[in-house]
């Protein structure tokens, strides 16, 4: 390499700098709730050659396949000019899904595309023919009805192209919100151009060139590293989702074949093995698909290999057109593409690993969006009547247990990474007309074992005065996350309609309910899979989740085989070590 090691470690934690004060100003400048509260949102910096270079924090659905997105802007604009920035939400060209509008900003130095930067913001409404983000009964794109942006140029020398913010203002629901996200994320994009070029012209350009890439090399030698410790071979492993009504009964099978070529550093998954398309909301975009796929083999991995296009050399995927895990052929829907199917790719991925060999991997982590993380919509009598819409993050989900680590609380949803944020229940009352009755841990959801996965929780909220709409989409009601290593499966989630006289009902799993007022939508939320035997777990650790309220003294004792000792008082309670023994041999277990 070139660039001395220890420049290079400043000029990527640079980088690394710049998109977080990207999110910062996001998250700080964002209208929608979606963003200033959830901060479901990334952002990421690619070459100009459109390798992704640095992602910080940035969700890996939204942004491992960000430079399938910059190579669209490339091919379809090769007049490129300072001062540019394009609208792009197109999933047939590299984009996620249609709801996630992304902002790209080229940075040019000396005349030279050397950066582009990338805001990406999940959009509370963005047209379509339902006040929903997610359509997963969608037949087609035209059923959806979002607007898509194939890459058009929204800005020219650093000015609004005002007839696109006209289409956007003229069918957007709440137009104001929208034009409030708009302005973040190019704000948050200019701020990227800004530290960019300052970079450059701080440390010239011809030395930035040989820190891209020899940073990327750097990066592919680490993960060469990783793989490396993995024994050669293969494995398949197969996830379902839950079934879409009407349409699979039976559910969606996911079939992941991953072959580790340790001695060559290389890891090939191969998705063709799955079904077609169908003609409903969930299918996978590309840029979903390599994704989630990404966000599995890394989950699986020692940490510390840089996500990035030089890491991403050493993974082979292997897709096909028209398959519901690959290559969508139009006007296939992908409106659910960042979530449920998508999350089934990346815990099948990792768990295949897991399963094959033992110490790495990761067991299923929660997936899907249920009425915990509702899009609801309706009237504020507040606002004289206004409409409104957003997705809110009020609920919980369990992430799944690694070999040496317990699952993660908030860990939200398998595409997410644990990354996002949950609604402050007390400013969501008060931005939108609804009131939050519960929101709680639920106990004894999470997949036992050595490393026991994390709880769910159950959540249940209404509107306070008018009608409202939720939308939410499902999954593990059928197919709840499965341990690995002989790790226990998590509890199902539940979806159900609270009436105005206390009663629950069961909901569909996937679908819209409109509430009135003193009715409820609510969810108990499934946790994440186990990883190893539950009786090989410590015993002072079955102790601590019993008094966190992760686990029943019940379920210790049946499930974990840990036996307590004092006065019922959690206080004072302790694990009684002799008859904990004896009751963990007398099951054949040690």
């Amino acid at each position: 390499m070139s660039t001395d090691p220890i420049l290079m470690a400043v000029i990527s934690n640079r980088l690394d700098s710049i998109v977080r004060e990207m999110e910062n100003t996001l998250l700080r400048t964002g209208r929608s709730g979606v963003l200033n509260m959830a901060r479901d949102f990334s952002c990421a910096i690619t070459t100009g050659q459109n390798e992704l270079l640095s992602s910080a924090e940035g969700l890996p659905c939204h942004i491992f396949g960000a430079h399938l997105m910059t190579e669209a802007m490339t091919s379809l604009h090769p007049d490129l000019a300072d001062g540019d920035a394009f609208l792009h939400n197109d999933p047939y060209r590299g984009n996620s899904h249609a709801a996630d509008h992304t902002i790209l900003v080229p940075v040019l130095f000396e005349g030279e595309h050397m950066f582009t930067a990338l805001a990406k913001a999940h959009q509370a409404d963005i047209g379509n023919s339902e006040p929903t983000t997610y359509m997963p009964f969608a037949k087609d794109v035209y059923q959806e009805g979002a607007l898509i942006f194939p890459c058009v140029r929204i800005q020219q020398e650093r000015r609004d192209v005002d007839d696109i913010i006209r289409m956007c203002r003229s069918r957007i629901r709440v137009p104001d919100q929208w034009y409030g996200d708009y302005l973040a994320m190019v704000g948050a994009a200019r701020v990227a151009e800004a530290r960019l070029k300052e970079l450059c012209e701080r440390y010239g350009r011809d030395l930035v060139k040989g820190f891209i890439r020899d940073w990327l090399d750097y990066s592919e030698q680490r993960m060469i590293q990783a793989i490396a410790e993995l024994p050669s071979g293969s494995a398949v492993g197969v996830g379902h989702h839950d079934p879409v009504e009407g349409i699979l009964p039976d559910g969606i099978e996911i079939t992941v074949k991953v072959d580790v070529e340790a001695s060559e550093g290389r890891i090939a998954v191969d998705l063709t093995e799955n079904i077609d398309c169908i003609p409903a909301g969930v299918n996978e975009s590309e840029a979903c698909t390599v994704s989630n796929v990404m966000a599995g083999v890394f989950n699986s991995l020692r940490p510390g290999v840089p996500a990035n296009s030089g890491a991403f050399r050493r993974i082979d995927l292997r897709l096909r057109e028209n398959c519901i895990v690959g290559r969508p052929r139009f006007p296939h829907s992908t409106s659910v593409a960042t979530t449920n199917v998508g999350d089934r790719l990346t815990v099948t991925t990792q768990k295949a690993i897991a399963d094959a060999w033992a110490g790495f991997g990761a067991a299923e982590g929660a997936t899907g969006l249920g009425p915990g993380f509702a899009v609801v919509s309706g009237t504020d009598r507040r606002l004289d009547g206004e409409p409104y819409v957003n997705q809110v993050f009020l609920g919980s989900q369990g992430g799944p247990a690694h070999a040496d680590i317990d699952g993660w609380v908030t860990y939200g949803l398998a595409v997410a990474a644990g990354l996002m944020f949950r609604d402050s229940i007390e400013l969501a009352e008060l931005k939108y007309p609804f009131r939050v009755s519960e929101l709680r841990i639920r106990a004894d959801s999470e997949g036992a074992g050595r490393r026991r996965g994390a709880p769910g929780a159950s959540v249940r909220f209404g509107p306070k005065w008018d009608p409202m709409e939720a939308a939410y989409v499902t999954d593990c009601v059928v197919f709840p996350p499965r341990g690995t290593q002989g790790g226990g499966d998590a509890a199902g989630s539940v979806a159900y309609m609270r009436d105005r006289d206390g009663a629950d009902h069961d909901i569909p799993p996937l679908g819209s309910l409109l509430l009135q007022p003193g009715e409820e939508i609510g969810q108990h939320s499934t946790g994440g899979g186990g990883y190893g035997a539950p009786l090989e777990r410590e015993p002072e650790r079955v102790l601590a989740d019993v008094l966190a309220g992760f686990v029943s003294f019940e379920r210790a004792r049946d499930v974990y085989g840990v036996v307590f000792d004092g006065d019922g008082a959690r206080a004072d309670l302790r694990v009684d070590a002799d008859a904990t023994a004896r009751l963990r041999s007398g099951r054949g277990d040690g």
